[in-house]
């Protein structure tokens, strides 16, 4: 995959609702990366507290909290 084509979990520092997500895509062997909405004043303002967010830079998808593994399974095999 190229790195525009990887999955990206929208987080911030201590988001004890990322953690499982991002479980999720260890366990799933997707290639993805964190990215802290805090380091962005955009990216904060559009995903505030709707995070955990996963996006497909690829297919121009999200996943809004909650996300579901079978919901994973579905993005990584569509993209």
């Amino acid at each position: 995959m190229t790195d525009d084509s990887k999955l990206i979990l929208y987080t911030r520092p201590g988001c004890h609702l990322c953690e499982p997500v991002a479980d999720m895509l260890e366990r799933l062997g997707a290639d993805w990366r964190a990215v802290n909405i805090e380091d962005d004043p955009e990216l904060e303002q559009r995903y505030g507290l709707r995070i955990p967010v996963v996006y497909c830079a690829r297919c121009k998808k999200e996943l809004p909290f909650p996300i579901r593994e079978e919901q994973l399974m579905a993005l990584l095999e569509g993209c």
